[in-house]
């Protein structure tokens, strides 16, 4: 089974959706490989950082709203083990963390990667649009800092992260996290631990029934 998942490492209910299927693949009996495939919420350049909180109020109609959204996914990942510290998230543009996800990938090192990208947002409070703080990040699971800084000052991976951002856009893919399975089967959101076990199930019954078929 190939599980592809399209999300954006500043989206709290990918970060929940990533620890959750994890927790369904531990309880999953079948063969899977799982690959994160880049997908950017929002775009737009961020020139100077500024606190999610702010950002997110003015996108959104107020603090108030920003609280309530804020306040209702902490609570829901609290429950999934996961801290989110919205007081001291900063507002990125993800292009370059995604960059640093495909780099990491080739060096097998994809989900430590992205593991580690959400906690300095979601927990630590870090910029993750810093090229510097970035490749403190690639140093934190294995990888050569110097490396990953030399290769955040080059366009490199940006043709990898485009092919994502396309490929999300051909299947029709306008939220995440979305999972992707083999090709043919689709689902949406941050499902529960207990729906995203019976959907792997079922599809995999379903094959084991094509491939007798």
């Amino acid at each position: 089974m190939n599980i592809e998942v399209w999300s954006d490492v500043i989206c709290p209910w990918c970060y929940v959706g990533k620890r959750r299927l994890e927790t369904a693949m531990q309880h999953f009996g079948g063969d899977a490989t799982v690959t994160f495939r880049a997908y950017q919420l929002d775009p737009s350049p961020v020139p100077e950082p500024m606190p999610l909180r702010e950002a997110l109020a003015a996108k959104f109609g107020g603090a108030q709203r920003a609280d309530e959204m804020f306040a209702h996914v902490s609570s829901v990942a609290a429950a999934d083990g996961l801290v989110l510290n919205f007081d001291r998230a900063i507002h990125a543009n993800t292009f370059d963390a995604h960059r640093l996800i495909a780099w990491a990938a080739g060096q097998d090192l994809q989900l430590m990667m992205i593991e580690a990208v959400q906690q300095a947002h979601f927990t630590d409070g870090a910029d993750i649009g810093s090229h510097a703080v970035l490749a403190g990040l690639a140093a934190s699971v294995g990888l050569d800092e110097q490396a990953a800084r030399s290769y955040l000052a080059t366009p490199a991976g940006t043709d990898a992260v485009n092919a994502d951002l396309a490929e999300a856009r051909e299947l029709g893919i306008t939220s995440v996290p979305t999972y992707v399975i083999d090709r043919k089967y689709v689902v949406q959101g941050a499902q529960a631990v207990p729906v995203l076990q019976t959907a792997l199930e079922e599809i995999a019954r379903r094959e084991a029934v094509d491939t007798h078929q």
